[in-house]
């Protein structure tokens, strides 16, 4: 028995494998292609360093990666909460109110034209080089997509469970509450990983505008010291930290729609798209 329970245990980690195999192996011949030109094509270290060159400056100095990440880190979890609650409030607003949607999305397109290049140093300048200003940054960056994809999925839901909802005596928000919210389901989820990999570049740029510690920081100073390695590990830290945001967003979706991942293990012919 507790051989057979280790293998059904085995079986979902396999399953990622295989999943994963084709990214791990394109990542991996980039990586080795890039190895191969900064090693052989006669080009610098201080132009282009090899990945060989930027894991072992990563691990040289990756205390002040660590102690620079935790700003950088904050900074993109409270600016992403507080976006996802202002998108879902708002959201909800828009789908009660409808005459909102039609005064408030214009002002939020404008938002998203604003380059952040521009807007962020405006912003230090603005509210100084405390928390306020990354906060600020990371819900303009990562606001609209959430906000859109959960009015979209509002406007998804079919018109006869609402209506079959009425009939049955369901006010308003009882019919948002057991309808509406759970058909904007996967369309929030979609949002949510467009966003999430948004997060980290804001509270980043707002950094590289002006910030006593943190990634941003991190990559002007080493910039302006001509380390192109240093630079590179600083961003191959901030890639990590996304992608590991974004893996929690999926694993977050499963927690959130089980039913999903039931409707994926059925055999070919038995779903409702036979």
């Amino acid at each position: 028995m507790p051989v057979a329970s280790s293998s059904v245990a085995s079986r979902p980690i396999a399953s990622l494998l295989v999943k994963a195999a084709p990214a791990i192996i394109a990542v991996g011949l980039m990586l080795l292609a890039w190895e191969l030109y900064a090693t052989y094509s006669g080009i610098k270290p201080t132009t282009l360093p090899a990945p060989s060159r930027v894991f072992e400056q990563a691990m040289l100095n990756r205390e002040a990666l660590v102690d620079n990440a935790i700003p950088t880190i904050r900074a993109t979890l409270i600016g992403f909460a507080f976006s996802l609650s202002a998108a879902f409030a708002l959201s909800m607003l828009v789908d009660f109110f409808r005459p909102l949607r039609r005064a408030l999305f214009p002002v939020f397109i404008v938002s998203q034209t604003l380059p952040l290049v521009a807007i962020a140093p405006l912003v230090v300048l603005w509210f100084g080089f405390g928390l306020v200003p990354k906060i600020m940054l990371v819900a303009l960056v990562t606001f609209f997509p959430m906000l859109v994809a959960l009015v979209q999925g509002y406007e998804a839901t079919e018109a006869e469970i609402g209506q079959m909802l009425r009939a049955m005596g369901a006010g308003r928000w009882r019919v948002f509450m057991l309808a509406r919210l759970p058909s904007a389901l996967p369309y929030f989820f979609a949002g949510l990983r467009i966003s999430i990999t948004y997060a980290v570049v804001g509270a980043i740029f707002a950094e590289y505008a002006g910030a006593a510690k943190g990634l941003g920081i991190y990559m002007l100073n080493a910039k302006n010291n001509f380390r192109p390695d240093l630079v590179l590990a600083a961003v191959g830290v901030s890639a990590a930290l996304t992608l590991i945001l974004f893996g929690l967003t999926v694993l977050l979706q499963r927690l959130a729609m089980p039913w999903e991942r039931a409707a994926g293990q059925q055999p070919a012919g038995t779903g409702p798209w036979r």
